[in-house]
């Protein structure tokens, strides 16, 4: 793994088996609890899916490169200046316990552009995981991602 200043890269032990955090990223109707508030499908080796954020009224298109079942998913989502790939490991530990890490990098533009996506990006991965953390540990929904910038603060 090449680790530089333009690669955004996130970590959280879930106290969970490796199937289950696998599952949450893979099926959208538990991603929603933690990250995106629609998916258009599960994840599939070099199929597309559409991710949505309606609290911001944003969607992504999301490319699967490579997925090995509770181990990684790599895509690459965006398009144009916004596109730059994504890599989430995940590291049983034992049955109880799952290491996550989510690589992102690729990014377009200048170095300073670059590397301050990576830095946003950094961020923002960090509250998934947090949140992904509440969910399944604790099965709170958090909603880290639709307050980070909420509504009252865009108006």
């Amino acid at each position: 793994m090449n680790i530089n200043d333009e690669t955004a890269l996130a970590s959280m032990m879930i106290r969970k088996p490796a199937n289950e955090v696998f599952n949450a990223f893979n099926d959208p109707s538990i991603t929603t609890n933690f990250w995106f508030t629609g998916g258009s499908g599960k994840l599939t080796s070099n199929e597309k899916v559409i991710w949505e954020w309606s609290m911001y009224d944003l969607s992504v298109d999301v490319v699967v490169k490579d997925i090995k079942e509770n181990e990684s998913i790599q895509f690459v989502w965006g398009s144009g200046i916004q596109e730059s790939n994504v890599e989430i490991t995940f590291k049983e530990f034992n049955k109880e316990s799952t290491y996550v890490s989510i690589k992102n990098d690729n990014f377009k533009g200048d170095r300073e552009s670059a590397i301050n996506a990576a830095k946003d990006s950094i961020g923002g991965f960090t509250l998934v995981l947090a949140g992904l953390k509440a969910y399944l540990e604790h099965g709170i929904s958090l909603k880290l991602i639709e307050d980070k910038w909420p509504k009252e603060m865009r108006e």
